[in-house]
């Protein structure tokens, strides 16, 4: 069986430590690979060259960076569908969404390619007699990632492509239930042209995380995974101080006004909710009924749910995979049990299912709750599974009141037929991304990602312009060229250019 390595300075180097983890196939619970996880001396190493490498790449020209990023754009192309297959059979996701998942990240390695324009500053002549000024952006050095499990390829790729693209170096943690995706395209950076130490990966658990926060030489860090783990990351590595961008947990809502397509709206949430095994951070996990149509939209829900087939993702005509892990399954087996102890009605029950061939794999079946209240655990935490629960409202306002008192901020969605209830809803609604009759509305790679509230520790999103100045710190520069017959003595006043 395969053990896999580190990726330091341009090639797969052995732990310096003897720890490993089993990599599973979610779907048949068998151990496909091992892992080292990375110890810090590991990290230390890894920082070390993307150290040693950050004055030449900060010195190469935007222009030569793009044209390496846009060779690894195109073999990322020719390995799409390897790159999907690593993350399904480590995930368990489709391979549909898989495939789907790696697009969205080559789209942000292509509004990468772009940073002769993304790099450029502002210019202004004459801010004073004989005065110009210019702003400069510039790299910020060694910087961070940390990813989740439940997007091997296209989360990584929210993060280094920028940041390598605006003339930092980088070392990516991925997940360690996750990790050949990351390694690989390590190796597509290096067949592409990037020189050796400006891109590196060192799987791991808390050890090597901790290795990143607290050493001197990495200036920034990038995260997504839970609330409480975003907060650990801002607060530790802020207070070692660097700059920090942490994207924590969610409890993405959708309302559903009584005007909305019924079928449409449907189809819409099952995909939003069921998606990936419901492992998104911004899958729709609620529901918010308003007025009347609660009743026939539950209805309906259920109907399609139980059309859902359920399987491994690499098999043809599977609508949903295995959740990560036997603990997760347990996990989200004991949210369906307090919710049902708890008093909301189970109305499918995804509880103990079996696939036929997969009988050992990590399944949990589409769930659905309906007369949830927002007392109740399955309401309050995040379940990050296939359980999809309904709240109801009055009203347009009582749903924006429910939605704007959760702790969480990271995506919501209204389907309405009407433009007035869709614009006060966008414009009153205390979320970070919003979708009108989109229930996933992850913004495109030339905006920015990223949530409000518990969702999201730091100032700055990810990708578009937002991931472009939290890679780079802006100089502005004041400049003047005197003739002799125009220099004066010193002054001690305050200068004024006007």
């Amino acid at each position: 069986m395969d053990t896999l390595s580190l990726w330091i300075n341009g090639k797969h180097v052995e732990s310096l430590g003897s720890r490993t983890l089993d990599v599973h196939n979610p779907a048949t619970g068998k151990v496909m690979r091992h892992v080292p996880l990375a110890t810090m001396e590991d990290v230390n190493v890894a920082i070390e060259a993307a150290k040693a490498a950050f004055p030449g790449w900060r010195d190469t020209t935007p222009l030569r960076r793009s044209r390496i990023l846009n060779k690894f754009r195109d073999l990322l192309e020719t390995h799409r569908a390897e790159l999907a297959r690593l993350a399904s059979e480590e995930h368990g996701k489709t391979l549909e969404d898989a495939t789907g998942s790696v697009q969205r990240g080559i789209e942000v390695v292509e509004f990468a390619v772009g940073a002769p324009h993304l790099l450029k500053g502002e210019h202004a002549e004459n801010v004073g007699r004989g005065v110009d000024c210019h702003s400069m952006l510039q790299p910020v050095g060694v910087c961070a990632g940390i990813t989740p499990f439940n997007f091997p390829a296209m989360v990584p790729m929210w993060m280094f492509p920028i940041a390598i693209a605006c003339g930092n170096t980088f070392v990516l943690k991925p997940s360690e239930k996750v990790p050949s995706c990351s390694l690989r395209m390590a190796e597509l950076l290096k067949d592409a042209g990037l020189p050796d130490g400006v891109f590196n990966v060192v799987p791991g658990d808390k050890e090597a995380v901790d290795a990143l926060l607290i050493h001197p030489d990495v200036r920034a860090i990038s995260f997504v995974g839970s609330t409480p783990v975003a907060k650990y990351i801002y607060e530790t590595a802020a207070n070692h101080g660097k700059r920090v961008q942490a994207l924590g947990g969610a409890k993405n809502h959708a309302v559903v006004m009584p005007d909305a397509s019924l079928d449409f709206t449907a189809d819409a949430i099952m995909g939003a909710a069921y998606g990936s095994a419901g492992e998104r951070c911004m899958a729709i996990s609620t529901v918010v009924a308003v007025g009347d149509i609660a009743d026939s939209l539950v209805a309906k829900l259920k109907e399609k749910a139980d059309k859902l087939v359920v399987g491994s993702g690499d098999q043809k005509g599977v609508d949903m995979g295995p959740v990560i892990s036997s603990q997760h399954r347990d996990k989200i087996v004991g949210y369906i049990d307090s919710g049902v102890a708890q008093g909301a009605k189970l109305v499918k029950d995804g509880r103990g299912i079996v696939v036929a061939g997969f009988e050992n794999g990590y399944f949990v079946g589409p769930t659905l709750f309906d007369h949830v209240s927002t007392e109740m655990t399955i309401y309050r935490e995040e379940i990050f599974g296939p359980v999809l629960i309904v709240l109801r409202a009055a009203s347009l306002s009582d749903a924006i009141n429910l939605i704007n008192s959760n702790p969480y901020a990271n995506g919501t969605a209204i389907f309405t037929s009407s433009g007035a209830a869709a614009r006060r809803f966008q414009n009153e609604i205390e979320v970070g991304m919003v979708g009108i009759n989109v229930p996933i509305p992850v913004p495109m790679a030339f905006f920015s990602f990223g949530g409000w509230k518990a969702s999201l520790f730091g100032d700055l999103h990810m990708h578009g312009m937002e991931g472009v100045y939290f890679y780079t710190r802006t100089k502005a520069v004041t400049t003047r060229w005197p003739e002799q017959s125009d220099r004066k003595t010193s002054t001690l006043v305050m200068p004024t250019l006007g």
